[in-house]
């Protein structure tokens, strides 16, 4: 019977149920794509490119292993973890020879790959372009449209899209950036791949022995691409192959495991999508949690009088839970539905605008499982089950003879379980804003400072009553000024306090996670450039267009007049044990002149091949003084013992690891330096240096000022990618505003029907509803920003040691600019349409 009575119900008040069909179907939505997201990064394919042709591929072993043992109970328990690294490793030459052993190879061709970069200006955007000996070209395969194969060392063949691209014909010059310094090649030949052009990236062929010059690797080899003998098993042979290098590290991979191979970021991506996918949909499940429980809380309270009467008449209080849950389930079972199939485009969407903002290759591809579906249906069923049991239990706990008037009246104080509940939400954001005082790495703090903001909003959904009616109280006198609407609305709200706080809640986490999301990259980002400046002594410093600053472009800086020394930094991460580090190289020479990381013990004189610097947050971590000796494994994963020469304070300005630049540059894909901090003699001026460097293109002198400018600008990329991967929450929490704003308005037909025929005009009700959103939103912002300044403090104190949170002031006037729009207009026009119906038809209808 009740399920009658709850279907009946749902198809006869199909407007009472539309808030809450909304938020649970942009509850699903997000949760589709965000568990597609988390799919692509742990199933998603990365297609091969460059080893098409190639069956089976043998690489080195990319990543950094360890091995621990536990005893536990008198028993031994051994784990075993891994972890990429952030360059390529590269394999002995002497595997080639031993793959060629094997039975069942036909050819098991060397690959060399490395940064070549031509300096060219051509229309559209170029990918990245990197060089290969042309004997390799076998394993995508490569074949020439026009020309011939490069002979000696000062040809090249390229790819037929970056001969398009660039107007290259055979004959012409070319000049190529590669790992030392430019060279201007004659194109020998044009070339395309039988299976398509390249998508991620462009080809150049040289010689087999220029290409070996420019890798700059003697007697490695980046891969070894196997051709299998006809009639030969690719997986069989991968087997044998295997068993042949058992013990060498080598990695043997077929099939679908090639592309990670070829794509080194792939692995990151993957990370990333996994964490980011995981973050957002967590936290998005959370905000729905509060939105949706706001919402069906609104929509029970508003059917008060209904299910009043029917507690009058007998209804058991089970029958009641029963229909209320069955109606939520229906009403679930079609919003999941719908916005299951809704999160689809939204995941294809905000995928390709990962891959444009290069968080994600393009060849990582996107998973579009049942899986995320099934979980947005089922939390949907859930949540909205849940919702209405909570927000039906106590009408349907009171005795039939106070139901009636129950409704009538809102109570004056909220239940004691939802007061102890929002004290212990409270407590817990508390305990969480503490803890995120003292971490002090990113990835820690990071989950840390959103789930505070979300548990801080669940305390102010649960003690929204009581902050409402306090607010009242402060804001009565200013109410009062508007008039007879601000007597009204200061009634209102101190009569309706529940239903206020359910319209107060969404706004202040609407606000409190806007601003979280705005503000956390610069509060990191500028103590980070704060360091920067102030470490930096060097008031010159040589940027590149291109890839890198080449040595001898900082050498010929070196030896011009006026200046005194010249630093070169290239940057980098490396693994102590499997914890990742940012590192970068500097050249110890003149150092003290350029860079000053704040050393707080130890010392940079003597600071040599063998030694390494560390922040002290790495110290502290590491346990490590001046005299240590600390053992890490470089970019690539070679294993180096280092002996700990000072700790210094800029951490967040310069990286946690400082190693001399010799040993980081010979271990990472690129060794051109990222930036030359020059030091010069008072007079010597910009155009003196840029005269210096001239003939090197692309290298410019910027002065420190620019350089920091520079900076900046990169850290608002970062920033933007942060705003695209919360901005799905942050874009939820705004509909939510305005979904319970407009159904806390459309529900008070009859109360505004009754004002009217009390006396009160058209234009004093709009005021009435202005002066009370205007309330509403002052409450939701101060809460909102109450929030979001704790957290965003703790984070400050956590990560730079300062309670100095950046607040951009126009940035927090668009932000509760925005959110006042959001209220006034969810409330007027709703408003309008209500009192659009004449008074006497409301009254006369109930």
């Amino acid at each position: 019977m009740m399920l009658r009575y709850a279907l009946q119900t749902v198809r006869d008040r199909k407007a009472g149920f539309l808030g809450a069909f909304v938020a649970l179907l942009c509850a699903a939505a997000l949760v589709t794509a965000c568990g597609t997201l988390l799919e692509t990064g742990l199933r998603g394919k990365i297609a091969t490119e460059r080893y098409a042709a190639a069956p089976v591929v043998v690489s080195a072993d990319q990543n950094v292993h360890q091995t621990t043992v536990k005893e536990k109970k008198g028993k031994a328990k051994t784990k075993h973890k891994a972890k990429p690294v952030a360059e390529r490793a590269w394999l002995p030459a002497s595997t080639v020879d031993a793959v060629r052993s094997v039975p069942g190879v036909e050819r098991a061709v060397p690959e060399l790959s490395f940064q070549a970069v031509p300096l060219v200006k051509a229309p559209g955007g170029a990918k990245p372009s990197y060089g290969h000996a042309w004997t390799s070209a076998a394993l995508t395969p490569f074949t020439l449209t026009e020309g011939r194969a490069p002979q000696g060392g000062g040809e090249v063949v390229v790819d037929r899209v970056l001969a398009a691209r660039a107007g290259l014909k055979p004959g012409a010059p070319l000049t190529v950036q590669a790992t030392g310094e430019p060279k201007t090649y004659t194109v020998s030949g044009i070339a395309r791949s039988a299976r398509g052009d390249l998508a991620r990236q462009n080809a150049l062929f040289f010689g087999d022995a220029e290409a070996q010059r420019l890798a700059a690797r003697d007697g490695q080899v980046t891969a070894i691409g196997v051709l299998p003998a006809p009639g030969t098993d690719p997986g069989e042979l991968a087997g044998r192959i295997e068993h042949a290098l058992r013990g060498t590290g080598a990695q043997v991979t077929a099939g679908d495991a090639r592309g990670p191979v070829e794509f080194l970021d792939a692995a990151g991506a993957r990370i990333k999508l996994v964490s980011m996918g995981g973050a957002m949909g967590g936290t998005s499940l959370l905000v729905a949690i509060l939105v949706v429980v706001g919402t069906f809380s609104l929509s029970v309270q508003q059917r008060y009088r209904e299910l009043a009467l029917l507690r009058a008449i007998a209804a058991t209080p089970k029958q009641l839970r029963r229909m209320i849950g069955r109606e939520a389930l229906v009403v679930g079972l079609a919003a999941g539905a719908a916005g299951a199939l809704a999160g689809l485009p939204l995941a294809a969407w905000l995928h390709g605008r990962f891959v444009e903002s290069g968080v994600v290759p393009a060849n990582l591809e996107r998973t579009a499982g049942i899986f995320p579906m099934f979980a947005a249906v089922g939390a949907s069923l859930l949540g909205a089950w849940a919702a209405a049991r909570i927000t039906g239990r106590r009408i349907a706990r009171i005795r039939p003879a106070e139901a009636l008037a129950e409704a009538a009246l809102e109570r004056g104080r909220p239940a004691w379980i939802r007061i102890a509940i929002g004290v212990l939400l409270l407590a817990g954001g508390v305990v969480l804003v503490a803890v995120l005082s003292v971490l002090r790495t990113e990835p820690a703090s990071t989950p840390v400072t959103f789930l505070a903001v979300v548990v801080l909003a669940g305390a102010v959904s649960l003690l929204g009553p009581l902050l409402v009616r306090g607010a009242t109280a402060l804001l009565a006198g200013p109410l009062r000024l508007a008039g007879a609407g601000g007597h009204l609305a200061t009634a209102n709200l101190r009569g309706n306090a529940t239903r206020m706080a359910s319209a107060v809640t969404p706004l202040a986490l609407l606000i409190g996670m806007t601003c979280t999301v705005l503000f956390i990259t610069p509060t990191l980002g500028n103590a980070a450039r704060a360091q920067a400046r102030d470490g930096v002594r060097a008031g010159w410093v040589l940027a590149a267009q291109g890839p890198g600053v080449t040595g001898a472009a900082a050498e010929r800086i070196r030896r011009t007049p006026g200046v005194t020394a010249a630093t070169e930094i290239v940057h980098t991460s490396v693994r102590v044990g499997l914890t990742k580090y940012g590192a970068q190289g500097v050249t110890p020479a003149g150092l003290a002149r350029t860079w000053d990381p704040g050393v707080t013990s130890g010392s940079l004189d003597g600071f040599g091949e063998k030694s390494v610097a560390v922040s002290e947050l790495a110290a502290d971590q590491l346990g490590l003084k001046p005299g240590s000796p600390l053992k890490l494994a470089l970019g690539d994963g070679t294993p180096v013992t280092l002996t700990v020469s000072a700790v210094y304070a800029r951490g967040l300005g310069f990286g946690d690891l400082t190693l001399p630049h010799d040993l980081v540059a010979a271990h990472v894909d690129n060794p051109l330096a990222s930036s030359v901090l020059v030091a010069a003699e008072p007079g010597t001026g910009r155009e003196q240096l840029a005269a210096a460097v001239r003939e090197f293109p692309g290298v410019g002198v910027l002065s420190a000022h620019d350089a920091d400018e520079v900076w900046a600008e990169r850290q608002q990329a970062g920033a933007e990618i942060n705003l695209l991967a919360m901005g799905l929450v942050l874009a939820f929490t705004a509909i939510a505003v305005v979904n319970t704003l407009a159904m806390s308005t459309a529900e008070r037909l009859r109360e505004f029907a009754m004002l009217r025929l009390a006396g009160a005009k058209r234009r004093q009700v709009l005021r009435m509803l202005r002066a009370e959103a205007v309330a509403v939103l002052l409450i939701g912002a101060v809460l909102g920003s109450g929030i979001s300044l704790a957290v965003l403090t703790a984070f400050s104190v956590g990560m730079t040691g300062a309670a100095a949170p950046a607040v951009l002031p126009v940035v927090y006037v668009g932000v509760l600019g925005v959110a006042g729009l959001l209220a006034l207009a969810a409330t007027a026009l709703p408003g309008r349409v209500a009192l659009r119906v004449p008074p006497v038809e409301v009254a006369t209808s109930r």
